[in-house]
């Protein structure tokens, strides 16, 4: 697990560029005894070739494989820098974690990381805190917004009615633990709210242990009697379970693909990958097409020694940036959650490893170019020369 101690905490730090705030960082991790001297020429020549800036004020400067031999054991030092450090394009980070690892040690400590600090409320507080305690607990003791994986979704499953879509959802929420029967109650009681283009939602935040986000599919949509005069289609359910307000960006983001038209891109999502790439992520969605025409996914082997560490994962993310589609990775020999391809810090977090599986999906009018592009990068080690 990701090991931080009081003494790797450095607060209230100043540098007049990102030069001198990777300088002081290296010599912490010198101090630290988790590298020499030395290893700050490698820290300097890996942002040569590619930043090290991840987003939301956080950069992690690390060395290049040539001074791997300079590290002495696997650590890290963060750094707080409250007044900024202009890093690249203009991008201002208070927040510096130097990171001094052999091998692929870094991408266990990324994985960890990122779940931490791509919370941007967090690096917010992280960047103004005063003391080293605060800035300790909000990195050790992070809480995960909500649950939402295969694990809480049932899709094309033969169902007419609502009841037996609502039965399934809260099976789920059980299964996880999220809930306890004064929710079960609440909900049974309550019916489900028609929110348009086939999409149904019901909520409740009685016996709600944790934030949860079930879904429900059925094979067909079909349609009910309503209170309306007219029949009212089904395609799909949503039963949440919520206990604080860390839910309301995901509702805000379902709500603004039902303003635009898009629900029926989650009656179509080709699988659970897909639908919750199109739950958690802001890329624009083409007009509806037929869901054979709507997703394509493409599996492949990571053939880099040094797995998908900063540099590659930014030449990949750059290349998908290219195409209109939406398009998402999840690491199969991971935990096989879907993250944006267009978010430098999800993607170098997912710790990939050479020879673990990464599979794309793209949800566009190009997908299959794109697709086509990522693997000829994939095929080129993404920019590597292989030893």
């Amino acid at each position: 697990m990701f090991h931080l101690t009081l003494q790797d905490i450095h607060l209230a730090a100043h540098a007049d560029n990102k030069e001198n705030a990777i300088q002081q960082v290296a010599n912490a991790l010198a101090a630290a005894g988790y590298a020499s001297k030395e290893y700050v020429d490698g820290m300097l020549e890996r942002e040569t070739q590619s930043s090290t800036y991840l987003g939301n004020g956080i950069a992690i400067p690390h060395g290049t494989h040539a001074t791997r031999n300079d590290v002495l054991n696997t650590g890290v030092q963060v750094m707080q820098f409250p007044n900024g450090v202009t890093w690249s394009d203009s991008q201002t980070v208070y927040i510096v974690i130097g990171i001094a690892a052999r091998s692929d040690e870094h991408l266990e400590l990324l994985h960890q990381l990122i779940p931490i600090i791509s919370d941007e409320n967090c690096t917010k507080q992280m960047a103004k805190a005063t003391s080293v305690d605060e800035l300790y607990h909000l990195f050790m003791n992070p809480r995960q917004a909500y649950l939402l994986d295969t694990s809480t979704i049932t899709l094309d499953i033969d169902a007419h009615d609502l009841t037996t879509l609502q039965a399934l959802n809260i099976a789920r929420l059980q299964q996880v633990s999220s809930v306890t029967t004064e929710f079960i109650a609440d909900i049974l009681t309550t019916p489900p709210i028609y929110l348009g283009q086939g999409i149904w939602l019901n909520d409740s935040s009685q016996g709600s242990l944790r934030n949860t986000v079930a879904i429900a599919r059925p094979k067909k949509p079909f349609t009910i009697d309503t209170n309306t005069i007219d029949k009212q289609p089904v395609g799909l359910l949503f039963t949440i379970a919520y206990a604080d307000e860390q839910l309301h960006n995901l509702l805000n983001h379902l709500n603004t693909l039902l303003q635009q038209g898009n629900g029926e891109h989650l009656i179509c999502a080709q699988d659970h990958a897909a639908l919750i790439a199109l739950l958690t992520t802001d890329i624009p969605l083409q007009k509806p097409v037929p869901q054979k025409e709507n997703a394509l996914t493409a599996d492949f082997i990571l053939p880099n020694e040094h797995g998908l560490h900063t540099r590659p994962s930014a030449l990949l993310v750059n290349t998908i940036k290219q195409f209109r589609s939406q398009i998402t990775i999840a690491h199969l020999d991971g935990n096989s959650i879907p993250i944006d391809g267009r978010k430098l810090m999800q993607v170098a977090g997912l710790g990939v490893k050479q020879g673990e599986r990464i599979r794309f999906t793209a949800i566009g009018s190009d997908a299959k170019e794109a697709l086509t592009a990522i693997e000829s990068l994939i095929d080129n080690k993404l920019g590597e020369e292989m030893a």
